[in-house]
């Protein structure tokens, strides 16, 4: 299946939680991409348990890693199930983000969540669920500048559209969104409730004025 689509130069974006999963696709993907000269944007999913081995194997082969905050609903039994040890490296955020490859936020939303933003860049930035177990280590967890910039930025690669969404630049796309409360300066907890007062969506492009230094 991945010599077909190599062979066409289609996107693949594969589902992969575990490290052994990732290790199997990987070995796939080195393979057939050499053979087929595949340049296409590829991503895995998930990748909870990555490890750095295999984050230096998706960054020699291009690719990208889509990461979701499903661990902060399910943190509590992943840590009773692998141990805290396990627990604490799991979504390695601080590690695929100094690694250089491009990744890109969100919440798997209608399937162990919904849409809401909040709860993932909480879950990011604190490593802790919903349940305010604390899972992840310290040196595993990003910035909020970080996060959100994964969110913007990060996710517009996935589609190719970085040069028409996710920066507020001039010939961007962009929505906008008036909070109750900043983002970046408010206590962890409440990252959680930052609620949105009103936002817009802007249907054409943004036409901001050139900054010179």
């Amino acid at each position: 299946m991945a010599r077909v689509v190599a062979s066409h130069q289609w996107p693949i974006r594969i589902h992969a939680t575990y490290d052994e999963t990732i290790s199997a696709v990987l070995d796939v993907f080195e393979q057939v991409f050499s053979e087929t000269g595949y340049t296409a944007r590829w991503a895995i999913d998930h990748a909870e348990t990555i490890t750095p081995r295999n984050i230096a194997r998706v960054k020699a082969m291009g690719g990208g890693i889509a990461v979701q905050n499903r661990l902060s609903f399910s943190g509590e039994y992943f840590a009773e199930r692998y141990g805290q040890q396990a627990a604490a490296r799991a979504q390695p955020l601080r590690q695929l983000v100094d690694a250089g490859i491009p990744v890109g936020a969100g919440t798997d939303g209608t399937r162990p969540a919904s849409y809401n933003p909040w709860v993932s860049l909480y879950w990011m930035v604190t490593g802790k669920t919903v349940g305010g177990s604390q899972i992840t280590s310290p040196g595993s967890r990003i910035s909020r500048e970080e996060a959100l910039r994964l969110y913007t930025a990060g996710s517009a690669w996935f589609s190719g559209e970085e040069d028409a969404k996710g920066t507020m630049a001039p010939g961007q796309y962009a929505d906008f969104v008036v909070l109750s409360a900043d983002y970046l300066s408010v206590p962890d907890e409440q990252i959680l409730c930052v609620p949105r007062i009103s936002s817009t969506a802007l249907t054409s492009r943004v036409a901001l004025p050139t900054v010179r230094p």
